[in-house]
């Protein structure tokens, strides 16, 4: 079982059942699931780059990624319906507490010029999403290896039923939410 999973089950839902003010344990928001989007554009046709991000998102997550698709062809963005448009990785239970715990304790602070999360990443559905500029923060990732350095989109799936439980959460797994960005 996860370090992190034990300290949600143990410590973080009775903090956070006092913060909201909820009665019963399951009230208590939790994430259902992180998603990962690495988006490819020009290089999704090149079936080495391909490959490599493929590669580089398996190091990092500890799980195959998915080959995203065009749904529609648009002239304007040079795409064609069928065509690869990039790669994901959808992580529960066990791995997305493993990597929470990655993120938050290792690659965040390797970022340059990392001065947290901005608090208004939460959408209506109260997910937190955000993006990284650099894949390489993740010591699983050979620098060396990498051609080139490419972005990643990281959505958190929540049970929330508000903004503040989401940021409460979120503030209890340590993630450095700057709230003076707003």
């Amino acid at each position: 079982m996860p370090r992190l999973k034990t300290i949600y089950e143990k410590e973080i839902i009775s903090k956070l059942m006092s913060k909201l003010s909820l009665k019963n344990k399951h009230e208590v928001p939790k994430i259902q699931k992180i998603i990962l989007n690495m988006g490819l554009g020009e290089d999704a046709s090149d079936g080495k780059k391909l490959k490599a991000c493929v590669e580089d998102l398996a190091l990092i997550t500890g799980q195959k990624p998915v080959i995203t698709k065009f749904k529609k062809s648009i002239s304007n963005f040079k795409t064609r319906k069928g065509a690869n448009s990039g790669v994901k990785v959808t992580l529960r239970s066990s791995r997305m507490y493993e990597f929470i715990d990655r993120l938050v304790n290792i690659a965040l602070p390797r970022i340059k010029d990392f001065r947290g999360l901005s608090a208004k990443g939460i959408d209506n559905s109260y997910n937190y999403s955000f993006g990284i500029k650099e894949h390489i923060v993740f010591p699983e990732v050979n620098f060396d290896k990498v051609d080139k350095i490419r972005g990643l989109d990281i959505t958190m799936v929540t049970s929330s039923k508000n903004k503040e439980g989401t940021l409460e959460l979120l503030k209890e797994f340590n993630f450095p939410i700057n709230e003076k960005k707003n």
